[in-house]
């Protein structure tokens, strides 16, 4: 019998492109997802990429009578948290429902694996529990500085969560991968990043304008301490960080783990700013994209990129794409969308 697998944000960016990877591994999948920030088609975009429909049920992890009733009618081998509020400037605007979205799901879906005996957790974690580091490139062992917003706070807090609960509840174990910044989108232009209103993400604004969705792309500040002003992140493909979700499932069911909470850098290793990613995207795809530079954004990090030697070694995972592949495949999902 097939492994199965509970995807909370399934129907999301990054969870659909996992619940992909794990369809194609033989797993079987099952989604839950509130559709808050995607669409029910997705399930159908799964399908057609791997053959198979993912069993999917629409709900908010907060509503806990629906989540138990779920767990009662499944053995779930491994459970993939996804499901959160991801973006870093309404967290600062509107804080009380990221700590109530954020936290109160992870605390739900704790409750029940303890009560049925479900023993692996991957938490999807984020760079921004580092906060603004002082060293660079930040390593596992980097200490958290001060979370520049609510949404890094809650994934330090996470983290702080599955750390305690896994040394009191000797059968849970958790593995949190800490990702730098995802983009691009699948090969087939079947899923992508499908951002509700104003996209959050560079990328998404990037490819947005390019479509003439946009005016002028959003260069927030070009005064920080970097070669050219913008900022830096680790961007990685969207599909290489799925492969990381399975590799991460792997280990745990193959009782690979050395400590009941594990936690993993999944990004390239290499920095980029904004603007480097602007004349990629420009260079890669023949179209110019006219950009205005405006104030900085509140909880925005400088720069951040990552170590990933850990990831290399002890999960046997690495980033397989670059960033004109990212590019590439993120404007060929988007013209998907304006035909």
């Amino acid at each position: 019998m097939d492994k199965k697998i509970l995807i909370t944000g399934g129907t999301g960016y990054i969870g659909s492109h996992t619940a992909v990877e794990l369809i194609h591994q033989g797993y079987e999948v099952i989604i839950v997802d509130d559709l808050s920030n995607s669409e029910r088609r997705t399930i159908e975009s799964i399908e057609k990429i791997t053959g198979k429909k993912p069993e999917f049920h629409q709900f908010d992890l907060r509503d806990f009578s629906s989540l138990a009733a779920l767990f009662n009618e499944n053995k779930f081998d491994g459970i993939i948290h996804f499901a959160a509020k991801k973006a870093v400037g309404e967290s600062v605007e509107n804080p009380m429902l990221y700590y109530d979205v954020n936290l109160n799901s992870m605390l739900n879906l704790l409750k029940l694996m303890e009560l049925h005996n479900v023993s692996n957790l991957v938490f999807s974690s984020s760079c921004t529990v580092y906060g603004q580091p002082s060293q660079l490139p930040v390593t596992e062992d980097t200490p958290f500085s001060l979370a520049e917003s609510p949404y890094g706070h809650t994934k330090q807090i996470g983290e702080d969560i599955l750390h305690h609960t896994t040394r009191t509840n000797r059968q849970l174990q958790a593995l949190s991968l800490r990702y730098f910044n995802p983009v691009g989108a699948h090969p087939s232009a079947l899923i992508g990043e499908l951002p509700v209103g104003v996209p959050a993400n560079l990328v998404s604004f990037i490819t947005q304008t390019a479509a003439g969705l946009r005016a002028k792309l959003k260069v927030y500040g070009n005064d920080y301490d970097t070669p050219d002003g913008t900022a830096i992140r680790d961007y990685i493909h969207v599909v290489d960080l799925a492969k990381a979700h399975v590799r991460a499932i792997e280990r745990m069911l193959n009782h690979e783990q050395k400590k009941s909470h594990e936690y993993f850098n999944i990004g390239t290793g290499k920095g980029s700013s904004v603007l480097e990613v602007i004349q990629a995207f420009e260079k890669i795809n023949h179209i110019k994209v006219p950009y205005e530079v405006v104030d900085r954004r509140a909880g925005d990090i400088v720069k951040i990129y990552a170590d990933t030697t850990r990831a290399n070694h002890e999960l046997n995972w690495n980033a397989q794409l670059n960033l004109d592949d990212m590019m590439k495949s993120a404007w060929t999902w988007q013209k998907t969308l304006i035909t």
